[in-house]
């Protein structure tokens, strides 16, 4: 069942957004442990802008989280996640169901989502659901002591990743 989250979730969706941010560093070659006080802050920071964020729970067990940012009609996906003991459930697509909903009811007829290049999972599930127009791409240095392992190509051009 999904739920729109209060202040009183904010340990238990922290840790989901704490598992988040693991899975995005994997994604770049960057191996971490999940940190619980950056995402105490995350989550207080969506709360503060006033960004939806819903939920799932399974029993006692928070599963999964969206986390929406709202500009006038426009809804965008900042984040969403399931935890691994929890996918292959439908809980991501209850989840982003609820946050096409909430573009509906703003007067829109979908969602924006910013997607990592490699990250496969969620480019098949944005595709399964008919989410397949690319809009932005996002092209810089690399950081200074970055390690760029993976080669990403866009139309005749190639970009390290």
């Amino acid at each position: 069942m999904i739920y729109q989250a209060a202040k009183e979730d904010r340990d238990s969706i922290s840790v989901l957004i704490s598992g988040f941010r693991v899975e995005l560093r994997h994604l770049k070659g960057i191996e971490s442990k999940p940190a619980i006080e950056p995402a105490l802050e995350e989550f207080d920071e969506y709360i503060k802008k006033g960004f939806p964020i819903y939920f799932d729970k399974q029993g006692n067990n928070y599963s999964g989280y969206i986390v929406c940012r709202v500009e006038d009609s426009l809804v965008w996906v900042e984040s969403i996640y399931v935890d691994p003991g929890f996918r292959r459930r439908g809980i991501a697509s209850s989840l982003f169901e609820k946050a096409e909903e909430l573009s509906r009811s703003l007067g829109g007829d979908m969602v924006y989502n910013y997607v990592h290049p490699n990250n496969t999972k969620i480019i098949n599930f944005l595709a399964k659901r008919g989410y397949d127009v690319l809009n932005l791409i996002e092209i810089r240095k690399p950081h200074s002591n970055e390690k760029l392992n993976s080669i990403i190509r866009v139309l005749d051009s190639e970009f390290r990743y």
